[in-house]
């Protein structure tokens, strides 16, 4: 009988556990839209996977009468679990106990499980609820978030972490995601800030809606703090899931090998890139016609849309794609796809993703704001994380590829192992029209009819520089090639640059224009 009053009372404590704040708590979150902690992460997690660790655990404060308080769980659940199989570590915020607020049993339990995914080798998802600071702990708090970035900053490059913003993430609580490989982000929903409205109409005297100041419209389309955008919290759970499916679990292991396929008949990447140089295209369908099954998915699509980046899988494996984007700008660099390129190629370098590159840039912005937004090291981050990379990195030329933005495109002075380039190619210092101005000014200015010489001279640049076979004659492109034959090259690229060994300096650590 003992034993059995013994699992009775297990039940009824693990039963009072499980109701978070409480049945009115539940519903005013199921109100807002939103599912419970315990609901997201059966919902993201394979059925009947999800294991969770400190159930029992209890808060330790005691001023502003909290010794007489009962925060189940003390608002966040932690736990193990697999998508597609794959193990994960994982957390949830419980805003239904306390708001989500973070004390320090709190934190030592998102830094417990934080531990787990570092020596276990196994991706970390973070699911973001929270109010911010419990202000009754004072400086507990804070030191709770401080463990927790330390512990970001360790896993970096280690195992993939993946943050999801499903409430309010304000004031330091905002920076854990940003020290984050992904973060996913929900209309109406997600909201990250350092300071709320409330503290900006105080100080500043302006009114600002919490949407309007922080929302995922915000920071999908115009800060890139998030790298993936969705209409509703389960959409965002399948955007998880496929991601998780591109990535490896650490840094040691390759992503997971899928069975290959070809791309799509539909996309001929022959018949996608227009002869006349001026005229636009989207570089996605190039990329949709190499994959396999041509299925690409794209990163931080809503942001510093003229480059493009994503996950494909090439004979069944999972590479990584930076693309500019002739749609957008030309597919010129700037400040911002700057550091949309750099990052990313810094995350498969780290996790052995080899690199596709695919050239279309008439060069980096030029202009006043971006010179005064800092492009000159903005853009320094290309050339950094390129020449840094040791992952297999592959270059197709595809038309323009003009001064900096020729180098910046991990040319092959920046180490890329294989650079072909499709006949359509025009590498120079830059533009036709511009360099036979300023090459030819004199003849043009003393000519009878200025148009016609000018014509006339940037024909005859055209012929002699603009053009692959220049580059080709000194070795920096390896081989001139026939759209068709893009997918077939890659494809042995990337097999015989598998095994390549590359010897660095020996140092701590470099120093990028951060």
């Amino acid at each position: 009988m003992g034993l059995k009053r013994k699992i009775l009372e297990l039940h009824k404590k693990r039963e009072a556990v499980l109701k978070g704040g409480g049945d009115k708590a539940i519903e005013k979150q199921a109100a807002m839209g939103k599912l419970t902690a315990r609901e997201r992460i059966i919902s993201l997690l394979d059925p009947d996977s999800f294991h969770e660790y400190d159930l029992f655990v209890e808060h330790e404060a005691r001023d502003f009468n909290m010794d007489k308080k009962i925060l189940h769980g003390d608002g966040v659940i932690i736990g193990t679990g697999t998508i597609y199989g794959a193990p994960v570590c994982i957390f949830a915020q419980d805003f239904t106990v306390a708001g989500g607020s973070l004390g320090m049993m709190h934190a030592r339990k998102i830094t417990k499980i934080m531990d787990h995914s570092l020596k276990l080798k196994v991706p970390l998802i973070g699911i973001n609820d929270s109010g911010g600071a419990r202000i009754q702990e004072g400086v507990n708090s804070l030191a709770g978030y401080g463990e927790i970035f330390f512990r970001n900053t360790l896993s970096s490059g280690v195992i993939p972490q993946i943050s999801v913003i499903l409430g309010p993430c304000a004031g330091g609580a905002v920076y854990s995601p940003a020290l984050t490989d992904f973060v996913f982000v929900v209309d109406k929903i997600s909201k990250m800030f350092i300071t709320g409205p409330e503290v900006i109409k105080t100080v500043l005297g302006e009114e600002i809606s919490m949407e309007d100041l922080g929302g995922a419209k915000v920071h999908s389309e115009i800060t890139g703090n998030a790298h993936f955008y969705a209409k509703s919290e389960a959409e965002c759970f399948e955007q998880i899931k496929k991601l998780v499916s591109f990535i490896p679990w650490n840094n040691i292991k390759k992503a997971k090998a899928f069975e290959p396929k070809e791309p799509k008949s539909e996309y001929k990447v022959s018949e996608i890139v227009p002869g006349d140089p001026r005229q636009p295209y989207d570089v996605r369908d190039v990329i949709k016609g190499i994959v396999d099954d041509s299925d690409f998915f794209e990163i931080q699509e809503n942001w510093a849309a003229n480059i493009v980046i994503g996950f494909g899988r090439m004979n069944g494996e999972t590479i990584g794609f930076v693309a500019n984007q002739p749609l957008v700008l030309a597919g010129v660099l700037d400040v911002d796809s700057s550091d949309k390129a750099a990052r990313f190629i810094r995350f498969c370098d780290a996790f052995n993703i080899p690199i596709i590159t695919l050239v279309d840039l008439p060069g980096y912005l030029p202009g006043v704001d971006q010179e005064h937004m800092g492009v000159i090291r903005h853009g320094a981050k290309v050339l950094y994380a390129y020449s840094e990379a040791t992952v297999s990195k592959i270059t197709v030329i595809l038309r323009k590829a003009y001064g900096g933005g020729y180098i910046a495109m991990a040319s092959r002075h920046l180490r890329a192992d294989f650079v072909f380039a499709w006949p359509t190619a025009e590498i120079a210092v830059m533009g036709p029209e511009g360099a036979a101005n300023i090459i030819f000014r004199k003849e043009i200015m003393e000519a009878e009819d200025p148009d016609k010489m000018r014509k006339q001279k940037v024909k005859e640049y055209k012929e002699k520089f603009a053009n692959p076979y220049v580059a080709a004659a000194r070795g920096y492109v390896d081989s001139v090639i026939e759209p068709e034959e893009t997918r077939k090259l890659i494809l042995h690229a990337i097999d015989v640059s598998d095994s390549k060994s590359v010897f660095l300096p020996q140092k701590k650590h470099g120093i990028p224009p951060f």
